[in-house]
């Protein structure tokens, strides 16, 4: 797979929610603080979107599409004036196939999801965004729009399965936004998601998520991005934000902590696999990384497992 879709597939959302709400009249929606990260999309109307600590408020119109990656609370509203309800007392109103209505709607339709992740892998993905993403331009938005309109399908006209196919679409949605995002922001901000914009950076990432357990060096990396090992080593730093070998190692140890939480692996042949002559050195980074033992690690996966 490629370093996205690597990135995606080790996420694994333990809350997985698609759906809409459609508004009218003078309405405003508070919503609570959350875990994981909301996508969403105008498909009609307009409003204004107020996240808390995060400066002036942003106004969206049909075709948008909001990221919230930080979890922080936040504000639909049509006014921002207007007295708020709580999201809550819009789940328990009046329903039309699998889309909320707040007075009545016929003003403003939103779909989306929430994707919440647990573990260290959230933070490679999370981390690294801001605590809002608007993505409005038009350009290069037919994958989204084609997701959007399938999902609205999905939710208005129920069928049997209309559940599991919106959830799909919705993280279809996630995945249109997130390329919308890298593409807007290459060569204008400092990430690992970024660097995949850069054919020289992409092609020294792709490496290390395809043969994470081959024992690489800066000189080799530097090869594949077809760079010299100074250049290379440079602007690496300065596209993603770290060094090519703290990245493989992070990487390493991300791989390694979804092993030790799914599976029932010795660490031994854990280590072995990453590229590790033995377990010790293994332990001694993954616990520099992720501040526990591999046993510890394995041990608190299993917990959170079980309390769930």
């Amino acid at each position: 797979m490629d370093p996205l879709s690597d990135v995606l597939s080790l996420l694994r959302p333990h809350t997985y929610v698609a759906g809409g709400f459609e508004l009218g009249g003078n309405w405003s929606v508070q919503f609570n603080a959350f875990i994981g990260i909301k996508c969403y999309a105008l498909v009609s109307g307009a409003c204004w979107l107020a996240v808390d600590d995060v400066g002036e408020s942003i106004w969206l119109k049909a075709g948008d599409c909001f990221l919230l990656p930080s979890g922080r609370p936040f504000r639909l509203a049509k006014n921002l004036d207007f007295e708020p309800v709580p999201f809550l007392t819009l789940l328990a109103g009046e329903w039309r196939g699998g889309v909320a209505l707040l007075n009545g709607g016929g003003d403003t339709m939103i779909l989306g999801g929430h994707f919440a992740f647990s573990g260290a892998q959230a933070d490679m993905l999370l981390g690294a965004m801001p605590p809002v993403i608007h993505l409005h331009e038009d350009t290069d938005k037919a994958g989204l729009r084609w997701a959007l309109e399938r999902m609205r399908h999905e939710l208005i006209e129920p069928q049997p399965g209309g559940a599991l196919v919106a959830q799909h679409f919705a993280h279809m949605m996630l995945v249109q936004a997130l390329r919308l995002y890298l593409a807007d922001g290459v060569g204008r901000s400092v990430g690992w998601l970024f660097a995949l914009g850069d054919p020289q950076m992409a092609a020294a990432i792709g490496a290390v998520h395809a043969e994470p357990g081959t024992r690489w060096t800066l000189q080799a990396l530097a090869h594949r991005a077809g760079m010299s090992r100074s250049n290379f080593a440079r602007k690496f730093k300065d596209t993603v934000g770290s060094s090519p070998m703290d990245y493989l190692t992070r990487w390493r140890m991300l791989l390694a902590g979804d092993r030790l939480t799914r599976r029932s692996e010795p660490v031994s042949a854990i280590a072995l696999s990453l590229g590790y002559n033995s377990e010790s050195a293994f332990s001694t980074a993954f616990k520099r990384v992720t501040g526990s033992s591999p046993r510890r690690y394995a041990q608190d996966g299993a917990l959170n497992r079980n309390q769930r």
